[in-house]
């Protein structure tokens, strides 16, 4: 099989997936879009939603298009410990010995997160090293995770009741956040339709974990053959993003046209370099660039590309950035958002052709 046959392939496959997602849960197009890059990319997705927008459905969904993966489960609360998470030593009095009991997380290829704002820090942070090692620790005895292994986390955004506030290291870990909002009339009448419809639509398994491996493993020789100016690009996006760095005032002195032109639309005032300055309080990490990079050759590679174009990492900047930067309370108390700052930051930051 020649190289240019077996990408062709794989393209396909990622279509095959997004049909059987769209066999199940209608609309939300861009969010089955990030969860497959996020997934071929290596990281994982936060998915913000209220209750009821198909979020533990899309998770189970996209498993079931898999032939050979694993699941597990979590409904986080606020009395789970880490031992439920990645199990423990159980002492065993008529042996006289420890049992390790291990959770559901070190077997599993795909794992849901369910509300994971509804448990203490200290919890949610048995998942840390899972997520970035690929590993857990279970007394003196460490054990690897399977090679494909995907974290799929949702949040309530709206519900403050036994809730507790995700640490900004904990939200750094995830390759993207995603806003789950509803969906068009259409595809709600769509939803219904596949409600009340006699035969439940029967997810086919179109891929295996090796594939998905092997799809990996084309989206590294992307990332190998990574131009200088893509790495300009996503650097100069970054760092735009940060009110400390010695080109901020530069970047952002004045609106670019486009954005004039878009914002006059709106009826909206364009954010002045103070204003930016006084919203944000913590710019984008290293991380934004690592997982933009990431995941620009993931949309590269699902298009069938074979290089990182700037479309690319617009494509995937702003999902990746989201959960990155934040804002001071006086901002947010007034309603802005940090998908203000980033339509800016993607406005006036000069594409690097």
């Amino acid at each position: 099989m020649t190289d240019h046959v077996q990408k062709t392939d794989y393209v396909q496959k990622i279509a095959a997936i997004r049909g059987e997602l769209d066999k199940v849960i209608a609309g939300y197009d861009h969010i089955k879009d990030r969860l497959l890059i996020c997934l071929l990319a290596g990281g994982h997705p936060l998915l913000r939603a209220v209750p009821g927008t198909a979020k533990t459905t899309m998770a189970k969904t996209l498993k079931s298009t898999v032939a050979d993966a694993l699941y597990a489960r979590y409904q986080m609360t606020p009395d789970m410990k880490p031992s439920d998470i990645i199990g423990t030593e159980i002492y065993n009095q008529k042996e006289g010995d420890f049992k390790t009991k291990k959770g559901a997380i070190i077997d599993a290829n795909f794992t849901l997160l369910d509300e994971i704002n509804r448990t203490t820090p200290k919890t949610l942070s048995a998942t840390l090293q899972p997520m970035q090692e690929k590993m857990v620790t279970i007394g003196d005895t460490t054990y690897n995770l399977k090679e494909l292994l995907f974290f799929i986390a949702t949040m309530n955004p709206v519900e403050q009741e036994g809730t507790f506030s995700l640490p900004e290291a904990t939200l750094d870990r995830f390759a993207m956040l995603l806003d789950m909002r509803y969906v068009s009339r259409n595809d709600e009448k769509k939803m219904l339709r596949m409600h009340v419809d006699e035969t439940e639509a029967q997810v086919e398994p179109v891929t295996t974990v090796a594939e998905l491996l092997e799809m990996r493993q084309e989206i590294r020789r992307i990332l190998k053959n990574v131009s200088e100016p893509a790495l300009d690009y996503i650097v100069d996006l970054a760092r735009a993003t940060r009110p400390e760095d010695e080109k901020f005032n530069e970047v952002h002195a004045r609106p670019h046209p486009e954005e004039l032109r878009v914002l006059s639309a709106r009826n909206e005032q364009p954010l002045t370099v103070d204003m930016l300055r006084e919203m944000i309080k913590l710019g984008g990490s290293p991380r934004t660039e690592i997982w933009t990079l990431r995941c620009a050759a993931a949309h590269a590679f699902i298009r069938g590309a074979q290089n990182i174009e700037p479309d690319d990492v617009k494509a995937v900047f702003r999902d990746v950035a989201r959960g990155r930067i934040m804002l001071s309370p006086a901002a947010e108390f007034e309603g802005y958002t940090s998908d203000k700052v980033i339509d800016a930051v993607l406005a006036r930051v000069p594409v690097i052709r």
